[in-house]
């Protein structure tokens, strides 16, 4: 099956444990893409841990019903709709960690007057050190970012509509000291960072009043 697949195949085993499915079903268990159906609506689903960077209120992510949705008709968001500019609620992805990952989601825009934003971490040591790669509906442009010790700093983006209320899939590769970042299965750009060398955790991104439906989250080691 190779190493990458096994890791993948964790990913969404944790996800299942952590469903109360069992042991026997997660090891049986295919690597889909990580979906939200068998969750509670209206509260946060297993399978992750949630955290804050920088300031506002406490983060509120929770299962939605959303009859659009591309994996069925539940979605995560974060629905505080706290519009503090620099806040950054994340969802960090349990039982998974790694160098070199790929991640995607199917994202969509639904509403934000400070933000509309969307986006995927890797190599996340803590909820301040962490990489992101953000789409943004509200500005048209997707963006790659270094966060260190809780300050967000750009090292590459390109502009790109996003548009707003629509489904989307947002991508994210990085091996050794190489990113790239795709939007609908469509390269955007490359480049490269040395600040965070080693394994990390991967998950989800949003900011400030950003409500956003996420769907279909994959994780993949890729050695």
């Amino acid at each position: 099956m190779g190493e990458a697949m096994t890791t993948r195949r964790s990913a969404v085993a944790a996800l299942l444990a952590g469903a109360g499915l069992g042991a026997a079903a997660a090891a049986q268990a295919p690597p889909p893409p990580s979906t939200f159906e068998d969750a509670p609506t209206g509260a946060p689903p297993p399978g992750f841990t949630f955290a804050l960077t920088g300031g506002g209120g406490p983060v509120r992510w929770v299962v939605l019903e959303d009859p659009s949705a591309p994996a069925g008709g539940k979605v995560l968001a974060e629905t505080s709709q706290d519009r503090t500019d620099d806040r950054f609620p994340l969802a960090i992805l349990d039982g998974f960690e790694a160098r070199d990952a790929a991640v995607s989601v199917r994202f969509k825009p639904v509403s934000g007057t400070v933000d509309q934003a969307a986006g995927l971490m890797v190599r996340l040591r803590d909820p301040r050190n962490y990489y992101i790669a953000r789409a943004n509906a509200l500005e048209g442009n997707v963006r790659l970012y270094r966060v260190v010790d809780g300050r967000r700093t750009q090292f590459a983006g390109v502009d790109v509509p996003v548009p707003l209320g629509r489904w989307q899939a947002l991508g994210l590769r990085v091996e050794g000291d190489r990113f790239e970042v795709s939007l609908d299965g469509r390269e955007l750009f490359t480049a490269t960072d040395r600040t965070f060398a080693e394994a990390g955790r991967v998950g989800l991104w949003t900011k400030a009043d950003s409500l956003t439906h996420f769907d279909g989250f994959e994780a993949e080691a890729l050695r």
